[in-house]
């Protein structure tokens, strides 16, 4: 590089680097933020919870309703991310790599649940599936609950989750193209292992994230459940739920301890997302510092392999 145009560098380096001052306000800044808003609110939780001594923490974590609450949580979460998991991987798929008619309008339908509020999302169900909805005379001729039962809950949070998982894996199946899939079927793949040996491999960091996502999203959900469950305490409560109802009765030691645990499920999806951060990043340095391939010996690598 010529002498002017390390000067020139050197200008440009320099008009980019902020004074040292200005580094320090803004961190202080950021950091004043999250601790006032993150973690002090964080380390009330659990000072609340165990203000009365972890024995009466245990107690209250023992009652029958939130063992139902808790239980309850788990199983709409191990329905819901399943779900959508299939759901998002089938939309990114078909929107990423594919042109039809109608590609705008389904990528709408999937930003859908980000802009309508939860609480109308609720109301949708009911007016669906409620006694006096469209379904509703037909759901009560065959005895068959949605509303104020764990299907509304289901669908309700599905409903609320669903972009998560697609909208994390759009981008980047776009991103990648269809280079590699079309290599394969010219070597003779069929779809399902196109799918499972190219496309999965390469979408596999951005779906846990996704998964991880969407799941702290179905724990945590209160506005669109709220509508569906009706509050039936040891039934058709959340944690979320069942949070709200103790905190309106003032045992608020025993709302703590049940929101302690959503914090601690929150603590967790955070340490799960920096790790599959970590990981992507250095399978991201991993493949950069490869020497160049050629895709279709790669896929026909894989499928000996």
């Amino acid at each position: 590089m010529s002498t002017s145009g390390q000067a020139t560098l050197r200008r440009a380096q320099a008009g980019t680097t902020e004074p040292a001052w200005v580094k320090f306000i803004l961190i202080g800044l950021a950091l004043t933020f999250m601790f006032f808003f993150l973690v002090l609110p964080l380390a009330a939780v659990f000072t609340e919870a165990l203000r009365k001594g972890i024995a009466a923490y245990w107690v209250s974590l023992q009652e029958p309703d939130a063992w139902s609450a808790i239980r309850l949580t788990f199983i709409t979460a191990l329905i819901a991310v399943p779900l959508n998991l299939v759901f998002g991987v089938s939309a990114a798929w078909a929107i990423a790599k594919y042109e039809f008619r109608g590609k705008a309008f389904l990528t709408t339908l999937v930003d859908l649940p980000f802009s309508v509020s939860p609480v109308v999302a609720g109301l949708i169900y009911v007016l669906m599936f409620g006694a006096q909805g469209w379904f509703g005379p037909w759901l009560q001729a065959h005895d068959i609950k949605i509303i104020f039962a764990v299907p509304g809950i289901v669908l309700a949070t599905v409903f609320v989750t669903f972009p998560f998982i697609a909208r994390e894996l759009i981008p980047l199946m776009q991103a990648q193209g269809n280079d590699e899939e079309q290599a394969a079927v010219v070597l003779g793949a069929s779809g399902w292992q196109t799918f499972w040996y190219v496309t999965l491999p390469n979408i596999k960091w951005g779906l846990i994230y996704g998964v991880i996502l969407c799941n702290a999203r179905a724990m945590g959900e209160f506005g669109a459940v709220s509508v569906v469950s009706g509050h039936i305490r040891g039934q058709t409560n959340t944690m979320p739920l069942h949070v709200e109802i103790l905190y309106n009765e003032y045992q608020s030691v025993a709302a703590f301890a049940v929101a302690s645990l959503l914090a601690l499920l929150a603590l967790v999806t955070l340490v799960l997302k920096s790790v599959v951060e970590w990981r992507h990043a250095r399978a991201l340095k991993a493949v950069a510092d490869l020497p160049p391939e050629n895709p279709h010996w790669s896929f026909h690598n894989a499928l000996t392999h």
